[in-house]
């Protein structure tokens, strides 16, 4: 399954009032694994940046003068999210922003249209997931880092893709970790199986390498053994390990 963790950054809280997107980030996992294909974007919104936002996310009207716009930047991000299960934390708001950014741009051109999300992509909402499996308690993503034991000490503003690389390690905390080898955020395509590849690939060995030591017991620990097995078919009623095949062999090499 492709999953896209997502956060945006915007000029104000209502695309309604002529708000725009300023910053996307987006974090890539594959089958509950970091592929690192990420996405991180800023963008001109060609209007001025409320004070409180700035307040937010510190991203100022003279630091997104020089990047593109959404038009220049639209095909590219829609090739990117399309048909991927979108994860967002209070998704109603980013979704909505994406959503009306498409729809301006659909309005001013004549190729096929864009959007909205929530017709090509599934859309998981964290916030809701958070607030249904932790009733009453705080569940911004300050708390879930808090409550998941996830360090965020280095979130002093928001922005759109460290929110969204905490975001995805919140999700993987909430639904159970990691179920398959990072391979250190590499996917497996990118995986080297040369010998010497280093910590980033699968390291084999070499087949020229020696047998390993095979240590039998000695009497005192043989005994030992034994006389485990039999309080533990005292207590259970029954004990079939010593009479796995090869067990007998093994006593017949002590003697």
């Amino acid at each position: 399954m492709r999953q896209i963790i997502l956060d945006t950054e915007t000029t104000g809280i209502d695309p309604k009032e002529g708000h725009r997107l300023i910053e996307i980030g987006a974090v890539e996992m594959v089958n509950r694994r970091f592929t690192g294909n990420n996405y991180h974007q800023y963008i001109n919104p060609q209007r001025d940046i409320d004070a409180e936002a700035i307040e937010v996310h510190g991203i100022t009207n003279e630091r997104v003068a020089g990047e593109p716009v959404f038009a220049a930047i639209a095909d590219e991000f829609w090739d990117y999210i399309r048909g991927a299960e979108l994860i967002i934390h209070n998704a109603a708001f980013d979704v909505g922003f994406i959503d009306h950014e498409f729809l301006m741009l659909n309005q001013a051109r004549s190729e096929p249209m864009l959007g909205p999300v929530a017709e090509h992509c599934r859309v998981l909402d964290t916030l809701k997931m958070a607030r249904d499996k932790h009733p009453g308690q705080r569940n911004s993503l300050d708390a879930l880092c808090k409550r998941y034991d996830i360090d965020n000490g280095h979130r002093v503003l928001h922005g759109a893709l460290l929110d969204a690389e905490i975001l995805a390690e919140v999700y993987l905390a909430m639904t159970g970790g990691q179920t398959a080898l990072s391979l250190d955020g590499l996917s497996q395509e990118h995986a080297s199986d040369e010998p010497d590849a280093g910590h980033a690939g699968i390291r084999r060995l070499a087949a020229e390498r020696g047998r390993l030591a095979v240590l039998c017991p000695d009497d005192d620990e043989l005994a030992a053994h034994h006389a485990k097995l039999e309080k533990l078919r005292q207590t259970a009623g029954q004990c079939r390990w010593d009479e796995l095949p090869g067990w007998g062999a093994l006593d017949r090499k002590q003697q």
